[in-house]
């Protein structure tokens, strides 16, 4: 078989193209050509990199892990707050205050609907059905007795709003912890007072004097409202903390 050889100097038994690089027979060689290396393809970067405390993947180029905080820049682990610095932003960052326990009421009035005296009032006012009386804690030494008004701010703690009968400043109770006084504030039908075991009071008490309240006595205002003031049982006082 005949053989020739190609410009590159490859022996070929093609006589029309070089078996070996393809150049057609009887081109001239490029020897400069075939010297030039073939461009190296860099290859590519890797998308994400491995932690190595937690073995996490976090992206090519983040700095720290954000599953363990290991730096990817120094290798190292996050360091912990020190005592010193966390007792600084204690200093620098004021606790809340504790809150404040709710006072636990030592002392009730209960306002009760009075259909006897109701019956000797003589009022327009129909009477409110009778039932189991409204408990009010008392907490302070001072109350007031009588019907709320948004217009002369008064806020009486013993509200009687749905007695009409009730003065808007009624009465005013006192106490030095052991003992109650009951002072009629100049009201418009009077303050009565009379033990539960009495007949119903006729007389007023004198407005602007105080009267010392036995264990045993009722106060009697307006058209219905009969108020008592006792020592508040340990049922009610679980109540309110």
């Amino acid at each position: 078989m005949t053989s020739v050889t190609c410009a590159s100097g490859h022996p070929s038994a093609s006589t029309d193209y070089c078996d070996v690089c393809g150049i057609p027979i009887g081109a001239a060689a490029t020897p400069a050509a075939a010297s030039i290396p073939a461009p190296a393809v860099a290859a590519p970067a890797p998308a994400t990199q491995q932690c190595p405390n937690c073995s996490e993947s976090a992206a090519a180029d983040a700095l720290f892990c954000e599953s363990c905080g290991y730096d990817f820049t120094t290798g190292t682990m996050p360091r912990p707050q020190s005592a010193q610095s966390a007792s600084s932003l204690d200093l620098d960052t004021p606790a809340p205050p504790p809150p404040v326990p709710a006072e636990v009421a030592d002392w009730v009035v209960e306002r009760w609907v009075d259909p006897d005296w109701y019956a000797v009032q003589q009022s327009d006012d129909p009477c409110p059905s009778p039932g189991l009386p409204v408990v009010i804690p008392v907490t302070e030494k001072s109350v007031l007795i009588g019907r709320p008004s948004r217009s002369r701010g008064i806020n009486p703690e013993i509200d009687c709003g749905d007695d009409s009968g009730v003065s808007r400043r009624q009465a005013q109770l006192t106490t030095d912890g052991q003992r109650w006084w009951v002072e009629d504030l100049q009201s418009s039908n009077g303050t009565y007072v009379a033990p539960a075991s009495d007949p119903l009071p006729e007389d007023p008490i004198t407005p602007g004097q105080r009267r010392e309240l036995n264990p045993d006595d009722r106060i009697y205002v307006g058209a219905w409202t009969r108020l008592v003031v006792r020592k508040s049982t340990p049922e009610e006082q679980a109540g309110q903390a």
